[in-house]
């Protein structure tokens, strides 16, 4: 009996606005789960950049809240620290979006193609990327990995965050190449080990985010030696 593939979803907290998107979050885990596949939550052990109030859609500046225990909401629990990872133990990783993704995994949010990572998710991504282990990001997730690949020399990465011209041409500023894609479907970097889609980027609703992130864990653990 083949042994079950473990895979790494690397959480930025919990809600849209200021943390991981939770249907993509959510329906990652699904698919996984589907395809026989072990989910691996983790999150970094940091404070949100912000937190948002998602009923009045106002920023609340004088709230505090931590990535991590955030993010245990959407994981039941049952979730470590980025740093605590192995990545000897993993097939493969996957990133949610949400703005979480821009403002705590990274500061894509506003710093554009100057981004950096979150120190303990970049160097998860790096050792991952450098074991030739296959990554996997959704939404506004990408330009993280454009950013990890370009540190490690990649140039020309096929990657998609839909058809959004500005964030298209950061991706491309960091060096990789933007493909446009619609929200069904995903785009599979296979010689770099790289799958993106657009998720909430473009999807109308949940069904068509559906379709999206089942192409994007299919292609995922296809890439999994």
């Amino acid at each position: 009996m083949a042994q079950k593939k473990k895979v790494a979803v690397i959480l930025s907290g919990c809600g849209v606005f200021d943390g991981s998107e939770i249907h993509e979050a959510t329906l990652t885990l699904l698919a996984l789960d589907m395809k026989g596949a072990v989910s691996v939550v983790a999150a970094p052990d940091i404070p949100q950049t912000k937190v948002h109030n998602h009923y009045t859609h106002q920023d609340e500046p004088q709230e505090k809240r931590n990535c991590l225990v955030e993010a245990a909401r959407i994981a039941r629990g049952s979730i470590v620290k980025v740093s605590e990872l192995k990545v000897s133990e993993l097939d493969a990783a996957i990133i949610p979006g949400g703005y979480g993704a821009a403002l705590n995994l990274s500061n894509f949010a506003t710093s554009g193609a100057d981004l950096q990572v979150e120190p303990s998710v970049a160097t998860f991504l790096r050792e991952m990327h450098s074991q030739g282990k296959p990554l996997a990001a959704l939404c506004i997730a990408p330009p993280i990995l454009a950013k990890i690949l370009k540190d490690a020399g990649v140039r020309g990465a096929r990657i998609t965050i839909g058809n959004d011209k500005g964030v298209a041409s950061q991706i491309e500023a960091l060096g990789q190449t933007h493909v446009d894609c619609p929200a069904t479907s995903c785009v599979v970097d296979e010689k770099n080990m790289i799958v993106t889609t657009p998720a909430y980027m473009l999807a109308s609703g949940i069904a068509e985010l559906w379709q999206g992130v089942q192409a994007t864990v299919d292609a995922l653990l296809k890439l999994c030696k």
